[in-house]
């Protein structure tokens, strides 16, 4: 049975990080990667502002820059759009 609440995904991130930044090819996101740093998958500030858009598009939600750029791993960042998710009222 399904709630009606949308949720956003290590895959979903995955996903809109290789189609909105691009991956190097030394970058494995394929690997255990939910409390890596962003900086060390190779993902810096700029490339996280692009990809917090690239959400907020998507999932309808809202993140804040500071968001963007406290969330240094991809387990804070899916628990922040989360949290986002659960605040969007369903239609």
């Amino acid at each position: 049975m399904s709630s009606g609440i949308k949720t956003f995904e290590l895959d979903d991130l995955k996903r809109i990080l290789k189609e909105g930044v691009g991956a190097d090819e030394s970058v494995d996101l394929e690997g255990d990667i939910l409390d890596v740093d962003f900086e060390a998958l190779g993902y810096e500030s700029l490339a996280m502002l692009e990809t917090g858009t690239r959400i907020e598009r998507e999932f309808g939600v809202v993140l804040t820059d500071e968001t963007l750029t406290e969330t240094a791993t991809p387990r804070r960042l899916i628990e922040a759009v989360n949290v986002q998710l659960r605040s969007v009222p369903t239609v």
